[in-house]
């Protein structure tokens, strides 16, 4: 199959439109997720800054308060993470109450035609319920990388441990 000149250029057209509408329903995500996410987003990026220091890698102390501070963010993140979920569930009921209110009121046509119909009368509602199943999602992602975040740096700690217990002991016999 060859396409044509002209049938590239629409695919680009349909593409960069793909493209403003995403970054514009990204935007709407990162405005319903950042009063979730934005204590814990600031203390994962002030981690970051001292790990990215390669001369002077994190104290002991550091990397306990690291430990303790994280999971408290945790915390208080899954906790909004619950209640992003909430409004997921009742963003995704108002879609199905709208679809099917106005699939009911269609009296004529097919089914093929009243599931059409219904499904274009209730594009706001469904876009708001991806909205915030999206927005729900992020914020899953962030608390778990989180966990993994925290996870490793008490790997290293634990290393550090081992580290200064063999240190100790070798330096006593």
């Amino acid at each position: 199959m060859k396409l044509e000149l002209n049938d590239l250029e629409v695919i680009k057209q349909k593409r960069q439109k793909v493209e403003v509408d995403a970054h514009q329903l990204d935007e709407i995500v990162s405005d319903i997720t950042t009063p979730y996410t934005k204590d814990l987003d600031a203390y994962v990026d002030f981690i970051r800054s001292i790990l990215t220091d390669t001369q002077k890698p994190p104290t002991t102390q550091e990397l306990d308060d690291f430990c303790m501070n994280l999971s408290m963010y945790i915390y208080y993140a899954s906790g909004m993470q619950e209640q992003l979920g909430v409004k997921d569930d009742i963003a995704r009921a108002l879609y199905k109450e709208m679809y099917h209110s106005q699939r009911d009121s269609i009296e004529k046509g097919t089914i093929a035609d009243k599931d059409s119909i219904a499904e274009l009368k209730s594009q706001e509602e469904y876009l708001v319920s991806v909205l915030y199943k999206h927005a729900y999602n992020t914020v899953k992602a962030k608390v778990a990388s989180a966990q993994e975040l925290l996870s490793s740096i008490k790997k290293v700690i634990s290393r550090r441990m081992e580290e200064m217990n063999l240190t100790h002991i070798s330096g006593g016999m």
